[in-house]
C-alpha cells in the first residue's frame, strides 16, 4: 500500500536512507542523517512537496518524495525527486510502484511543472527506471563527488509533468 508518510515511519525511512549512505552510490551522503535530520526532512515535505510511503506487512519499506530543488523563489515550480527502498525486498517493483505514485501527484500538483533527478552516473537501475517513465537526460555533471575513494559523475534527468 503506498500512503503518505506520518512520523510513526521515520525510524524506518531513516534505515532505508542510513543503509544507502553507508552502502551505495545512490546518494552522495556518506553518513546517516540524525534524528533532527530526519526530522527536519519530514517536515519539509508537506504540499506539492509530497512524501509516500510503500508499506509492506505493517512498516515502510520505500519511500519517493519530491523536495525543493533550489531555494530560489524561480525554481518554485521545479521538484527533485528521491526513490529509495529498502535492500530487502529490492526487486518486487516496489520502486516502480513508488514512481507512479509520486508522478501521480505531481501531475496533479497545481503547483509542478518540472521533476529533476540527479542520478549518480554509474546507477544504471535508476537510470533505466526514469527513461522508462518518460524522464529526458539532461546532461552530466563529471566527477561532481568522490565516494568510496573514487570520483562520481551525476546525470541530470527530467520530465516535465
Amino acid at each position: 500500500m503506498i500512503r503518505p508518510a506520518e512520523l510513526r515511519d521515520l525510524p524506518a525511512l531513516k534505515a532505508i536512507y542510513d543503509e544507502a549512505a553507508r552502502n551505495s552510490t545512490a546518494t552522495f551522503a556518506n553518513e546517516g542523517r540524525s534524528d533532527a535530520e530526519m526530522l527536519d526532512w519530514f517536515n519539509a515535505h508537506t504540499g506539492y512537496h509530497a512524501l509516500l510511503v510503500y508499506e509492506l506487512e505493517g512498516r515502510a519499506v520505500g519511500y519517493a518524495s519530491l523536495s525543493t530543488y533550489n531555494p530560489k523563489p524561480s525554481y518554485d515550480t521545479s521538484a527533485e525527486l528521491s526513490i529509495y527502498v529498502d535492500r530487502s525486498v529490492r526487486g518486487r517493483h516496489i520502486g516502480d510502484a513508488l514512481m507512479c505514485a509520486i508522478l501521480d501527484h505531481a501531475r496533479n500538483s497545481d503547483r509542478l511543472h518540472n521533476v529533476i533527478s540527479l542520478i549518480t552516473s554509474e546507477n544504471a537501475v535508476s537510470i533505466r527506471m526514469h527513461q522508462k517513465y518518460g524522464f529526458r537526460f539532461c546532461g552530466r555533471i563529471e566527477d561532481a563527488g568522490r565516494k568510496f575513494g573514487r570520483y562520481l559523475g551525476v546525470d541530470v534527468y527530467q520530465l516535465l509533468v
